[in-house]
C-alpha cells in the first residue's frame, strides 16, 4: 500500500473537456482569448461557481503557471504552435499530469491496472486513490471527473453502465520534440529517472505509443540526460535533477 499524502490536495476536481483545453491553448498563444475559452465553458456548464473552478484548472495549465513550471509551459505551448491540433493531446496530459499530481496518479493507477486486466472497475481506481489521498468522498468524485475528462479526450471508454474502463487504441506521439517533452513530463511526475527501456510503458503515460528511439533523444535533448548503469542498462533523467 502507498503511504497517504501528508497534503490533502486534488486540484483537478472538475470535469475538463478537450475543446476547452485546447481553446486555453489557443488563449496562450494569442490566437483566442480567455473570453472565449469562459464563453465555451459557460455553454455546457451552468453554475457560476463550477464553472469558475472548471476556468481555474484551465488558467493553471497554460494561463497562469506554476512558477516552476512556466519553462515547461511555454515549451509546451511552442509545440503547440508548430504542431497545432496534432499535438492538443499529449500537451494538455503531460501538463495536467506534472500540475496536478492527483490527476497524474490517478493516470498511473488506472494504467497499470490496464496493462494488468485489459480493463478494470472505476471503483477499482478510486480505491487505489484513497489508500494514498485518504478515504475522502471527495477523492471518489474527483477520480470520477479526471476518468470522465480523459474518456472525453478520447483515451479511455467507460462500458457497463459507466462502471468499467477500457482503453482505447493509444494515441501516436511521432514527432521527437513532442516525444521529449512528453518523457519529461512522465519524469517529472515520477520524481526519478527511469529506465529507458520501460518509459514507454509507463502507466502514466498508458493512452500514447511513443514511437520514437527514448535513448537517442534523451542523449540529444537539453531538458534530459542519459545515464548508463552497468553495460546495458541506460536511464533517463531530468538534466537539473540530481
Amino acid at each position: 500500500m502507498e503511504q497517504k499524502s501528508k497534503t490533502f490536495f486534488i486540484g483537478f476536481d472538475r470535469y475538463v473537456q478537450l475543446d476547452w483545453c485546447g481553446l486555453a491553448l489557443e488563449a496562450a498563444t494569442g490566437s483566442k482569448t480567455i473570453d472565449d475559452v469562459k464563453a465555451q465553458i459557460a455553454a455546457v456548464l451552468t453554475g457560476v461557481e463550477s464553472r469558475r473552478k472548471t476556468f481555474d484548472i484551465l488558467k493553471r495549465l497554460w494561463l497562469q503557471p506554476l512558477p516552476a513550471l512556466a519553462d515547461f509551459s511555454t515549451r509546451g505551448i511552442d509545440l503547440f504552435r508548430t504542431y497545432g491540433a496534432d499535438s492538443l493531446t499529449p500537451l494538455n496530459w503531460g501538463c495536467a499530469m506534472v500540475t496536478y499530481p492527483f490527476f497524474g496518479k490517478t493516470a498511473e493507477i488506472t494504467g497499470r491496472l490496464l496493462s494488468i486486466q485489459g480493463d478494470c472497475s472505476i471503483k477499482e481506481v478510486q480505491r487505489r486513490m484513497a489508500e494514498i489521498y485518504g478515504d475522502r468522498d471527495g477523492v471518489a468524485r474527483a477520480v470520477s471527473r479526471v476518468l470522465q475528462s480523459q474518456e472525453n479526450w478520447g483515451l479511455i471508454e467507460r462500458v457497463e453502465d459507466g462502471k468499467r474502463l477500457v482503453r482505447k487504441p493509444p494515441v501516436a506521439v511521432t514527432n521527437d520534440r513532442t516525444t521529449i517533452w512528453l518523457v519529461e513530463a512522465a519524469l517529472r511526475h515520477a520524481g526519478t529517472a527511469i529506465q529507458a527501456a520501460t518509459i514507454p510503458s509507463m502507466g502514466a503515460i498508458y493512452p500514447f505509443a511513443l514511437e520514437r528511439p527514448i535513448g537517442y533523444l534523451a542523449s540529444q535533448s537539453s531538458e534530459l540526460e542519459l545515464r548508463s548503469e552497468g553495460s546495458t542498462n541506460q536511464f533517463v533523467a531530468l538534466r537539473d535533477a540530481r
